[in-house]
């Protein structure tokens, strides 16, 4: 009976400010039971401020959307008796942590949740991250004193913060407290604390409740001094005290602006694991990894075929294979090449993997601008937004460098870093602008 949340919660987004909304009811899921609204939170923080402050606002609004009397509670999402907020993320790990962690050692992962480290496939592009990931979880000794993932998007990282979370949530200690938080998340709540004079209990919370952090994008911080104060204090907390944070980014430490050097250095005192495009070897053993695990046939020329056509993108890879299975099941086919040719259609790299001439010719085409209009000084919104979406895509597609990008549009690398930014941060919104940047993208893949 979720459907009366969702109706509740259209309410509440009439009744009360659009920023207490967006930040403390809009994570919520809920549902109705015996006169009883059950509300779940992703984590303890969240679950906090909203006893505190909106339940009593939430039974009002609850009881006028239903028309009766109703109870209404609200717990932190758990699995078993674990509390956990699993997301995307960014970590720093601690040496010390591992003697807090020992119960875990030696236990065999639960496959549970949607990422895990079975149906992650290892090759030389990635086996750095994944063992280091693999470490942590089995407490073993680790001689880096920070653990920073990064790589281009589609590539795992996520994939591999996700499976840490999820098998530490699931064979933790009891009174062990894990949270997952993107980097924009975690700035959102910051302000709010310290608009609303509660600064004190936030930082009580992240640095006295907290014992993992998985903090994601953390390039999301760039330019932006109070929040990486705060980080900064955050951090060397967690550390001092045994905990954990990992972090991920889209960018190497070296390649992040307007970053305090103290944070910089954090990210860069142990080990930076990055994830690289596989190669075609690594592509088709996920293609065989994925039919295995949704249990269908694909023929080894089938697989060939695929692996040779998406070559970019992890993330394209599955939902192209998972696409074949769909259409093969539907229609009561046996997948063959007639129906990858088809189903390929709609994804990535169905011809060589695009030169940066390429990208500028379809945005330009796209946004109805001229070369000349991307290398411009100009900062019309719409010449913006065009030369920010050619950052991104020459970043994800090509091998240039930042500064190789940035000298072909006449900009600084820090500026192409927070176009490229801006980009993932609109995508990553449900709004006008991000849906038309992926309108946009997926028209150039295609």
């Amino acid at each position: 009976m979720s459907g009366y949340w969702q109706k509740i919660k259209d309410n509440l987004e009439k009744s009360i400010k659009s920023g207490l909304f967006h930040l403390w009811i809009r994570p919520l899921e809920g549902e109705l039971q015996d006169n009883t609204l059950h509300l779940y939170s992703p984590n303890d923080f969240i679950t906090s401020w909203v006893k505190d402050r909106l339940l009593k606002k939430i039974k009002e609004v609850a009881e006028e959307t239903l028309g009766q009397k109703i109870d209404v509670c609200i717990t932190t999402r758990s699995n078993g008796n674990s509390q956990a907020v699993v997301k995307k993320t960014n970590l720093k790990i601690s040496t010390q942590l591992l003697p807090v962690r020992k119960e875990i050692n030696n236990i065999t992962p639960t496959p549970a949740w949607r990422y895990s480290f079975n149906d992650f496939v290892v090759g030389p592009q990635n086996q750095l991250a994944y063992a280091a990931c693999k470490s942590i979880c089995y407490g073993q000794k680790l001689d880096f004193g920070t653990l920073f993932l990064t790589s281009s998007p589609g590539l795992g990282k996520t994939h591999l913060i996700h499976a840490v979370g999820n098998f530490i949530t699931q064979n933790k200690p009891e009174n062990l407290n894990i949270v997952y938080v993107s980097s924009e998340e975690f700035a959102n709540q910051l302000v709010w604390a310290l608009r609303n004079r509660e600064i004190n209990e936030f930082k009580k919370y992240y640095r006295e409740k907290v014992d993992i952090l998985l903090l994601e994008d953390i390039h999301f911080f760039q330019g932006k001094g109070k929040m990486q104060e705060e980080l900064l204090y955050l951090i060397k907390s967690m550390e001092e005290n045994g905990k954990l944070v990992i972090f991920s980014s889209s960018f190497l430490p070296k390649e992040l602006k307007d970053i305090d050097s103290q944070l910089t250095s954090y990210f860069c005192s142990g080990l930076i694991a990055p994830i690289h495009k596989p190669d075609f070897d690594l592509r088709l053993k996920i293609i065989k990894k994925k039919a295995t695990i949704y249990q269908i046939n694909i023929p080894d020329h089938v697989s060939k075929f695929v692996a040779s056509k998406i070559k970019t993108d992890v993330r394209q890879l599955e939902s192209c294979i998972k696409n074949m299975a769909l259409k093969a099941k539907l229609l009561n086919m046996t997948i063959n090449m007639d129906i990858a040719k088809e189903i390929i259609q709609n994804h990535a790299d169905i011809v060589e993997t695009p030169s940066i001439d390429q990208i500028i010719k379809t945005v330009c085409s796209v946004f109805e601008l001229s070369p000349e209009n991307l290398k411009s000084r100009s900062r019309k919104r719409n010449i913006v937004v065009a030369r920010n979406t050619a950052f991104y895509l020459a970043r994800k597609y090509t091998d240039l460098t930042l500064k190789e990008i940035g000298r072909l549009f006449n900009r600084r690398h820090s500026t192409v870093i927070k176009g490229i930014t801006n980009i993932e941060k609109e995508m990553y919104k449900d709004t006008p602008v991000g849906r038309q940047l992926h309108r946009i993208i997926e028209r150039f893949e295609n």
